[in-house]
């Protein structure tokens, strides 16, 4: 199994380094992309010193904070250019641990995506206040009833995508920024017979740095889910 890890970044000059220590201690064989939107912390130079001394890490420097969807589509394109079989999403905070992806990629090769999952038997989340879980549940629940999606967790951002499924996609039409990249998607894997299935994680909330969520991000995911959800039911 060849695959590689992309791994977004903005000012995670504080936690990079050691997530992706921990990624590599539990998972050896993969390679790194990271893919930097111009951090004015430096974390792209952080970023680049690591690379300097592991040749499983690559960087890619884009010009401007565009968005996760941006970012991960960018990361896509370079890994396709690569031959590589599975594509993971993970964040540089150290939320997603790194020992779950072992399970997840033990899952990969009879699954077009998987879906490292809070919300099913055996996923938990530590250390959010009650009202995170609570708008976290609700708005999975809100987009699995729109979409028609049984999957608990649309709007997780730790997964593995099997790289020739993302071919047959076109992901030229793909148009989400914010966090609403992930239910979209989700809902274009399925939309395209995708075989989709969810494998627990442990999500960490985040000892340092600043979250990237912000109403405007929430605001967008909920308007597009809407959007989705009535193209859905009235077509």
């Amino acid at each position: 199994m060849k695959a590689l890890v992309i791994m977004p970044t903005y000012c995670e000059t504080d936690t990079l380094p050691s997530t992706i220590r921990d990624l590599f201690e539990f998972n050896p064989h993969l390679s790194l992309l990271v893919v930097d939107d111009a951090s004015p912390d430096g974390t792209g130079l952080v970023a680049n010193n690591l690379a300097t001394k592991d040749s499983r890490i690559s960087v890619l420097h884009r010009t401007s904070k565009d968005g996760l969807g941006p970012a991960y589509l960018a990361g896509f394109d370079w890994a396709m250019e690569r031959d590589f079989d599975f594509l993971v999403e993970m964040d540089a905070d150290g939320s997603h641990q790194s020992k779950d992806l072992i399970r997840m990629l033990e899952a990969a090769p009879g699954a077009d995506l998987v879906i490292g999952s809070r919300w099913i038997q055996g996923g938990s989340v530590v250390n959010w206040p009650w009202y995170r879980k609570s708008i976290s549940m609700f708005g999975n629940r809100y987009a699995g009833l729109l979409l028609g999606s049984k999957i608990k967790d649309l709007t997780a951002g730790f997964r593995v995508y099997r790289t020739s499924f993302l071919r047959e996609m076109n992901l030229e039409e793909v148009s989400s920024q914010g966090y609403s990249f992930q239910v979209e998607m989700a809902y274009r894997t399925i939309s395209a017979g995708g075989v989709v299935v969810e494998s627990p994680i442990t999500f960490m909330e985040r000892t340092s740095g600043k979250s990237k969520m912000t109403p405007a991000i929430v605001f967008e995911a909920l308007g597009r889910v809407t959007f989705w959800g009535a193209k859905r039911i009235f077509n």
